[in-house]
């Protein structure tokens, strides 16, 4: 005799909301030299950094990190590649971290600082393609905006100071995250329509990097008072755009009174679920 069946159990409402919770695909950070505590000698380690994807989270999407995929490296399948990526989730998050390698912008190394990665700035370059191919948003931070405008043919500073684009420095390693300046926002663009009546606000600065000639269909959105640019967006795509500082960092209540990153937030949400649709 058969066993008894019975129906399936309808999905519970919190299974269906997660079906339409959209999916923001992070790159991550490498990191080759692993101190010896964490263990995983020899390893390279792949990571976000925790506000970055609770910031992607307040949002109600999910966060997703994207592992690198690598021509040589030790993935298997090799019929993997950004476009898969790109077809799979509904929009893309760069975070912050290294130089971008002059390479990728025609020029010698000549001022930048710290250890470069190339193979990530390949992949991410192909993922930052493959996403605005496919229709779905990117949004760029610090690095990653320095990352979308070479993805377009744009140029950087290896470093504001020493190539005469500003005598401010943007970097402070013991202020980090509280390193702040002045923001003005362009009049007409897609930040002033966010913020409406804000038209000037604080954010923090940790970078020495920064653009140098602006990508063909790209506009800025926003500079410091030293005419640093601060924000980019491409005018032929429906959310391709970079911030130089960091929103995650900028907490609802904090005191310094930072800009409020929820409008940035909710946009790239609402341009993820166009993207869907």
């Amino acid at each position: 005799m058969l066993p008894a069946t019975h129906p399936p159990a309808a999905p519970h409402a919190s299974d269906r909301a997660s079906r339409h919770r959209p999916l923001i695909g992070v790159s991550p950070r490498l990191l080759r030299e692993v101190p010896p505590p964490l263990g995983f000698r020899g390893k390279t380690l792949q990571y976000l950094e925790q506000s970055v994807a609770h910031w992607v989270m307040e949002a109600g999407a999910l966060a997703v990190m994207i592992p690198t995929i690598e021509t040589g490296g030790m993935l298997r399948r090799g019929d993997l590649s950004s476009h898969d990526m790109a077809a799979a989730l509904d929009g893309l998050l760069l975070q912050g971290g290294a130089d971008v390698d002059p390479v990728l912008y025609s020029e010698p190394q000549r001022a930048t600082r710290g250890p470069l990665n190339p193979a990530r700035d390949r992949f991410e370059r192909d993922l930052i393609l493959a996403f605005a191919a496919a229709g779905k948003p990117v949004l760029g931070i610090c690095r990653g905006m320095q990352l979308i405008n070479v993805a377009f043919g744009g140029s950087l500073y290896q470093d504001l100071v020493s190539d005469g684009a500003t005598n401010v420095e943007h970097v402070d390693d013991a202020g980090y995250d509280r390193h702040l300046h002045p923001l003005r926002i362009e009049p007409g663009g897609v930040l002033a329509s966010l913020y409406g009546d804000i038209v000037a606000g604080t954010v923090n600065s940790i970078h020495h990097q920064g653009v140098r000639r602006l990508a063909e269909g790209f506009v800025v959105e926003a500079r410091a008072p030293d005419g640093v640019v601060e924000a980019i967006r491409s005018t032929r795509h429906d959310f391709l755009l970079g911030t130089q500082w960091h929103p995650e960092f900028h907490a609802p209540d904090d005191p310094a009174g930072l800009l409020p990153t929820a409008p940035l937030l909710a946009a790239l949400v609402e341009a993820a679920l166009r993207a869907r649709g």
